[in-house]
């Protein structure tokens, strides 16, 4: 009698098991704050602040010579833009901005090359920087009056110093904290000075930059400020200083919002493209 041979079952391939997250790690996130980089979160401090503003106003807490409601503040704002006056201003500020945040990360991204690539730009430049932070950029400003003069140069010229500190400080220390197996990686496929920057040093600076891009716009809204009050004829500065002339508080107070909405529509514009360009690294935010 022939045995049956018995034909065993295809072996099927065990897949190692994937780690379950843990239970409670959605609900730890969600108690630490942590969530998307422009949730909408944060807007409930202003939201609670501007409630109690108008019901303050309303009953009579607040006195309306020391701040005025807030419709009235936007009644303001929409006979300035009837007239024409605030777009003036704003668009003035603005361009004013502008040029000192060009100017300023322009500068700081190359200092920050010279100095974090080169032994003899360390010595030289870093110590010279670090010198500066010391000292504040506003207690510069009457040295400034005297070389630049008072006109719009001086103002360009401080805006521009209050960005360039943070960009190289930030840029700077994401480069010296680039890792070394990368850069001894590079030096074994013999990457060109060229490559090695374009593969390494930039993606490496690159988080670094982005945060001090964010300090670098606000410090360019605060400097603004600032001059804007120093023998200017235009700007939202200007028409600040002028209602304080005449004692137009309201007029005061629609300068200080439009200078809030600058700095914080500035820090979400920036935070959104930090999302976008860093979209490859994996934090507790995301």
């Amino acid at each position: 009698m022939t045995a049956v041979p018995v034909q065993s079952a295809p072996a099927q391939r065990i897949r190692p098991a994937r780690p379950a997250a843990a239970p409670g790690a959605a609900r730890r996130k969600r108690r630490l704050g942590l969530g998307e980089p422009l949730s909408y979160g944060w807007l409930l401090g202003p939201g609670l602040l501007l409630a109690f503003w108008s019901v303050g106003a309303a009953v009579g807490f607040i006195d309306p010579r020391t701040l005025p409601a807030p419709w009235v503040a936007l009644h303001t704002g929409w006979d300035l833009i009837q007239q024409g006056r605030l777009q003036e201003h704003l668009a003035i500020s603005a361009f004013r901005a502008g040029q000192g945040l060009v100017w300023g990360v322009g500068i700081g991204v190359v200092v920050a090359l010279l100095s974090g690539l080169t032994l003899l730009g360390g010595y030289l430049i870093d110590g010279v920087v670090q010198l500066k932070r010391a000292i504040p950029t506003l207690a510069l400003i009457p040295l400034f009056i005297l070389w630049f003069g008072i006109g719009e140069g001086m103002k360009v010229i401080v805006i521009a110093l209050s960005v360039f500190i943070p960009i190289y400080v930030h840029t700077h220390n994401a480069l010296r904290a680039i890792d070394i197996k990368h850069v001894e990686l590079a030096e074994t496929l013999g990457l060109s000075p060229l490559a090695f920057v374009r593969h390494v040093v930039l993606p490496g600076a690159l988080p670094g930059f982005m945060l001090g891009l964010r300090f670098g716009v606000m410090g360019a809204w605060l400097a603004l400020v600032v001059v804007e009050q120093l023998n200017a004829t235009s700007g939202i500065g200007y028409m600040i200083n002028l209602a304080r002339t005449y004692a137009q508080s309201d007029v005061i107070l629609l300068g200080l919002v439009v200078y809030a909405i600058l700095g914080v529509s500035s820090d979400v514009a920036v935070r959104l493209l930090e999302s976008k360009v860093l979209s490859y690294r994996r934090t507790l935010a995301k």
